[in-house]
C-alpha cells in the first residue's frame, strides 16, 4: 500500500481543490487502497509535522470549491536552507516528516518558488510529483497552469464592467491586474475585455506613446479609453535602472501603484479625468471555471498515473491540449515570460491595441 503526502504551497487559486480531487480519485480508481496525508499550510506543515490523515470523503464535493482545503502559505525558497528562529534545519525537518510517515511520494501543487523547493527535495532523495499551480501562467515548460483561466475570466469581467461607466462619463479608466513579473493575465484579459491599451512587464512603455494612443481615440470621436495594466508594468526609463535603483525609486514613489502614477501623469498631460480600478485578490477567488476544472482533473489523474508507475521527480504539464510531463529540474527556477515577438502580441497590435512601445 502506498502512502501519499500532499500539500498546496504559495498563493491560492481557484482550482487547487479540483486538482487534489483528481489526484486522489485517480489513485483510488487505479490502485485501490492508498493512504493520503494532507500537510496543512503548505511546506510549513511538512516542516513542523502538521498533517492530517485524509479519506476519499475529504475530497468529495470540492470540484467547484475555490481556495484549498489544506490551507497554504508562502515559504520563500531562498530561506529554505536558513534555520528558523529556533535553529531548526527546515530541509532536514521536511525529510524527517516524510520518513516518519513512511511516505511513498509527496505531491506538491504550487508555482515557481514551490517547484524549486519540490526539485530540491527530489534532489535530496524524496519521491516527488508536482503540479503546475499559478494564476500567472508563468511556469516554464507548461503551456497552461491551472487557475490561470479562472483569473482571466474575473479580470475580463472587471474590464467588461468598466466599459459602461467609462463610456457614460467619457473617462480614461485604468484596470490594474495581477502580474508582478509576467503579463499573461493582463494580456489575455485585456484582449478579451476589449482594452485599448495593454501594459505588461515584458514590454516597457513609453508614456508619450500611451498618451498618443489616448489622444488618437479622442480624435476618432471615441470618448473613453480603457487601459489594462499589469501591476508590474514598467516604463522605458525605469527599465534601464538596476534592480537596486528601481527598488529605491519605488520606495520613494508618491503613488501607491504604477496605475495611480500613470493616472496622475495622464491627467496632467491630457486634462482628462482618469479613474483606477484594482480587482486585486478577487482574481484568485471564487469557483474555478469549467476549463480549469477539466484541465485540473486531467493533470491530477496523470499525477496519480506517475505515482502508480513510480515515475517520480516530474511535473505534470500541458502541451497544447495534451497532458505530458517534464523533469522537475527542467522547470525549477525558470519563468515563462510573454515574448514581445509572440504572435499574440502582433495580432493584438493588428486589432489596434497599443502596448505603449
Amino acid at each position: 500500500m502506498k502512502r501519499i503526502g500532499m500539500l498546496t504551497s504559495g498563493g491560492d487559486c481557484q482550482a487547487l481543490n479540483a486538482t487534489m480531487r483528481g489526484v486522489v480519485k485517480g489513485l483510488h480508481t487505479m490502485m485501490g487502497n492508498v493512504e493520503i496525508y494532507g500537510f496543512e499550510d503548505g511546506y510549513k506543515g511538512l516542516i513542523y509535522g502538521n498533517y492530517k490523515r485524509m479519506t476519499s470523503q475529504d475530497f468529495s464535493g470540492i470540484l467547484t470549491r475555490g481556495g484549498t482545503i489544506l490551507g497554504t502559505s508562502r515559504q520563500p525558497f531562498k530561506k529554505m536552507r536558513v534555520p528558523d528562529a529556533n535553529g531548526l534545519d527546515k530541509v532536514e525537518a521536511m525529510k524527517s516528516t516524510y520518513q516518519y510517515l513512511g511516505l511513498s511520494c509527496l505531491v506538491v501543487l504550487g508555482g515557481n518558488g514551490s517547484q524549486k523547493t519540490a526539485n530540491m527535495l527530489s534532489e535530496e532523495g524524496l519521491n516527488v510529483v508536482s503540479l503546475p499551480k499559478t494564476i500567472d501562467n508563468d511556469l516554464y515548460g507548461t503551456d497552461m497552469t491551472f487557475g490561470f483561466q479562472s483569473a482571466v475570466d474575473i479580470a475580463t469581467d472587471a474590464i467588461d464592467c468598466i466599459h459602461t461607466t467609462a463610456a457614460s462619463h467619457n473617462r480614461v479608466f485604468i484596470v490594474e491586474l495581477m502580474g508582478h513579473k509576467v503579463g499573461w493575465v493582463t494580456l489575455h484579459a485585456g484582449i478579451a475585455g476589449g482594452a485599448d491599451i495593454i501594459l505588461i512587464p515584458e514590454i516597457p512603455y513609453n508614456l508619450n506613446h500611451v498618451i498618443s494612443a489616448i489622444e488618437r481615440r479622442t480624435q476618432q470621436g471615441k470618448g473613453f479609453t480603457i487601459l489594462a495594466v499589469a501591476e508590474g508594468a514598467i516604463s522605458v526609463e525605469d527599465a534601464k535602472l538596476s534592480k537596486k535603483e528601481y527598488k529605491a525609486k519605488i520606495a520613494k514613489r508618491q503613488h501607491s501603484t504604477v496605475s495611480y502614477e500613470l493616472a496622475a501623469q495622464i491627467e496632467e498631460a491630457t486634462g482628462r479625468e482618469v479613474r483606477v480600478t484594482i480587482p486585486g485578490h478577487t482574481q484568485r477567488g471564487g469557483s474555478p471555471v469549467p476549463f480549469d476544472r477539466v484541465i485540473s482533473s486531467r493533470l491530477g489523474v496523470t499525477a496519480a498515473e506517475l505515482i502508480k508507475n513510480e515515475d517520480y521527480g516530474k511535473m505534470v504539464i500541458m502541451k497544447g491540449f495534451e497532458i505530458d510531463t517534464i523533469p522537475l529540474n527542467e522547470t525549477a527556477g525558470k519563468l515563462k515570460y510573454v515574448c514581445p515577438d509572440d504572435p499574440i502580441i502582433k495580432q493584438a497590435k493588428n486589432l489596434g491595441i497599443s502596448f505603449g512601445d
